[in-house]
């Protein structure tokens, strides 16, 4: 538990009406979830705006309300911060009272349009064949150390995602593998967490009702690798025509995997078939039990990852070939008379 000061110390803040020394023990930016000494986030959303809810968040116990304006009507009980935008500040805020839990791990981020829960997902198996504890943020599941989650969305909110970091720091975990969306990158849900790199896949023409156009699309992509740090790093896919595009402006240091080029990690595919593929990557040779060109990308970026934490090359390739395929993500099933389904 801390008091309000102490968790929004970070922030730009406009003002502060109130009492900021009250202890603070839950974070929501849900009305309806708001609780007795509780902070609540007013959010804008697309459909609603979050200030419309600030009553109702303080007569369910919220001592402290996060908003762009204040109520005309002020309660006495509670502590009004004005910030200018209120999405921006629930990452910070929501890191600084888990005690900034993305810090104590290697947070791993993987964005694209394709991939990237069979990337995530694969890192996070590797890394526990190599003995390491580790947690698991994918649209599929959560995982922290083994016990497994149902998810809700491909990235929850900050709120969420903090709270979740530090269940796997306080299990032990050191690294963490995530999905990071468009959606969540434009919104903020990424905000305040400190990342040692990010994996990019691949971008189609997907989620434009959202993005409006693919421009804004590719851009929302790019900002995840504009905010790395310098200790960081950014790899990509360079076969991918956008690939270069998202290392343009980071500070991290970058790398490039390819199937068709010069690339810092390349691969071939040597034989293919429903049992799997006969892969080179870089001088080493093995057979690995996934098939489909898009394993192949899949395969290489999670290789290339491992090699950069500085996981001995022959220990990833060599737990790679055991590991399974990913559930729900083209898998081959094949009956007693020979016919072969794919799901």
């Amino acid at each position: 538990m801390k008091t309000l000061s102490e968790i929004i110390n970070k922030i730009k803040i406009i003002s502060v009406t109130g009492d900021d020394k009250k202890m603070i023990e839950s974070l929501t930016i849900d009305s309806r979830t708001a609780a007795e000494n509780s902070v609540y986030f007013a959010v804008k959303g697309t459909n609603t705006d979050g200030h419309d809810y600030i009553e109702s968040a303080i007569n369910s116990g919220a001592t402290a309300v996060v908003c762009e304006n204040i109520p005309a009507i002020i309660n006495d009980n509670c502590t009004y911060v004005v910030v200018e935008d209120v999405a921006k500040t629930v990452g910070k805020i929501a890191s600084a009272f888990y005690d900034e839990p993305s810090e104590k791990l290697q947070l791993i981020g993987i964005t694209g349009t394709n991939g990237k829960t069979s990337t995530a997902t694969m890192l996070y198996d590797l890394f526990v064949s190599l003995g390491h504890d580790c947690g698991l943020v994918s649209t599929i599941e959560y995982r922290i150390k083994g016990n497994i989650f149902k998810s809700t969305h491909t990235t929850p909110d900050a709120i969420r995602l903090n709270a979740m970091m530090k269940e796997m720091v306080d299990a032990g975990c050191g690294y963490c593998f995530m999905e990071v969306s468009s959606h969540a990158i434009v919104q903020d849900r990424i905000g305040g967490l400190t990342f040692k790199g990010g994996v990019f896949t691949n971008i189609t023409h997907d989620h434009l009702d959202y993005h409006g156009t693919f421009d804004n699309y590719i851009k929302a992509k790019k900002l995840f690798f504009d905010n790395l740090g310098r200790d960081a790093f950014a790899l990509t896919n360079r076969d991918d025509k956008n690939g270069m595009v998202m290392l343009q402006n980071t500070k991290a240091s970058k790398y490039s995997y390819s199937l068709r080029t010069m690339a810092d990690f390349r691969l071939k595919v040597l034989e293919s078939d429903f049992n799997g593929m006969l892969l080179k990557i870089d001088e080493d040779e093995a057979w690995f039990n996934m098939v489909g060109n898009f394993n192949a990308y899949n395969i290489l970026a999670v290789y290339s990852t491992a090699f950069i934490l500085d996981v001995p090359r022959m220990d990833i390739i060599t737990k790679m070939t055991l590991l399974g395929r990913v559930n729900g993500r083209f898998e081959v099933y094949r009956s007693a008379g020979k016919i072969t389904g794919i799901v």
